[in-house]
């Protein structure tokens, strides 16, 4: 009983600091220790004492080039500041009817100042001060620690005028965007299903995505906090996706000789293979008879025929003249399309036999175990037909 006696004071001291009004005029007094970002210093390095910025992606200007801009409305700020302020944070978090409280304090909402305070100007400064929280501190600056490089922007590199000074920041809510949908690439549910699927050489209508030689970087050690809120609650991980130039395999291209049809050399090719095994296997599975499906279907003949381009500009590659040889077992047809400059006089009807040739070799190619028939045929015979001929008119064929 001594002790509960003795403990008394300390929970009723306690509880009086966390009455509504005495903790949010703390927490207004303590949002200025920390500051809401979308490009923080900190992780460039952990002693850098420079400026870190708010920008709204919505409003930065669009580029052709992966950045923040990407995010749009839908983004991640982060936190940076003394850690023990982190609460007043999760409190402007918040949402209300889409909104976090963050943004309506910043807008000065006066449902959300009824809410705070019955007295107007006190609920007033505190949202003042909440509104404050994405705002710089003090004057823009870098620092010693922080990383710099000149720009070139005039015309003369002998020109040292000619040039700016950058200070670029770590783009933390886009970092955090990217760690997100890695997570769920490599350990959600669904992707571990697709991968189980494609394992047991079944479709899925998830896409499988691989992270070869990823690297995770630790910011913070072991107290990820105190670069910032988003870096804690990645626990320090950091995903560095592989930044490495493709390690080009060049297979040698020989010319197409003793067959008497091209496709029987195409449908041998790996992604030629892959592409025809995704499509029966989607046919396998009796999709809905809509206009997905349909789509689905159609995505993967084109791709099968832009394959087929590259088989065919692989072989034009060759010295012209090559289907001449005595070993060429080749209709006109198909001597013309590969070997355009050696094969002689063009056939008039060329693009038809090719699209009809092609639609023959996929009906079979997926006639075991499927019902390919007239309907199918005439379907890719029409689809092919329409590329050749806007190719035709690019002036590629």
């Amino acid at each position: 009983m001594e002790k509960l006696a003795e403990y008394d004071p300390k929970r009723a001291e306690l509880q009086a600091q966390f009455q509504p009004a005495i903790w949010l005029e703390d927490a207004a007094r303590r949002v200025g220790q920390i500051q809401a970002v979308t490009h923080s210093l900190k992780p460039i390095h952990p002693d850098a004492k420079g400026s870190s910025l708010y920008r709204d992606p919505s409003s930065m200007q669009p580029l052709d080039e992966m950045g923040s801009h990407a995010l749009g409305a839908e983004f991640d700020a982060d936190v940076v500041g003394n850690a023990a302020a982190l609460d007043v944070y999760k409190l402007l978090k918040l949402a209300h009817q889409g909104e976090s409280l963050l943004s309506l304090a910043t807008q000065a909402d006066a449902d959300l100042a009824a809410a705070l305070s019955d007295d107007p100007a006190q609920a007033a400064a505190w949202m003042a001060a909440f509104a404050g929280l994405s705002e710089a501190r003090g004057r823009l600056s870098s620092h010693t620690l922080a990383k710099q490089f000149y720009w070139l922007v005039g015309a003369d590199p002998h020109d040292d005028a000619g040039y700016h000074l950058l200070a670029p920041l770590y783009p933390t809510s886009l970092v955090h965007r990217v760690y997100q949908a890695l997570q769920d690439d490599r350990f959600s549910d669904e992707a571990k299903a697709a991968r189980e699927a494609r394992k047991a050489g079944h479709w899925h209508e998830r896409q499988v995505r691989e992270y070869p030689q990823l690297a995770i970087q630790s910011l913070g050690g072991t107290k990820p906090q105190n670069i910032s809120q988003l870096n804690s609650e990645r626990r320090g991980n950091n995903m560095l996706l592989a930044s490495l130039p493709p390690v080009w395999r060049s297979a040698e291209i020989r010319p197409v000789l003793g067959t008497a049809s091209l496709f029987k050399v195409f449908g041998h090719r790996p992604e030629a293979r892959r592409l025809t095994q995704l499509l029966r296997r989607f046919l396998e599975g009796d999709p809905a008879r809509n206009l997905e499906t349909r789509t689905q279907r159609d995505e993967w003949v084109e791709a099968l025929l832009e394959e087929l381009m590259l088989f065919t500009a692989e072989q034009q590659t060759l010295e012209p003249g090559w289907s001449t040889d005595a070993r060429c077992e080749l209709p006109a047809t198909h001597r013309a399309w590969l070997d355009p400059e050696g094969a002689g006089e063009t056939p008039p009807d060329l693009i038809d036999e090719l699209a009809r040739d092609f639609a023959n070799w996929l009906n079979h190619a997926l006639r075991t175990p499927l019902p390919m028939g007239d309907a199918e045929y005439l379907h890719w015979r029409k689809q092919a037909r329409e590329l050749f001929k806007a190719m035709e008119r690019e002036g590629v064929l």
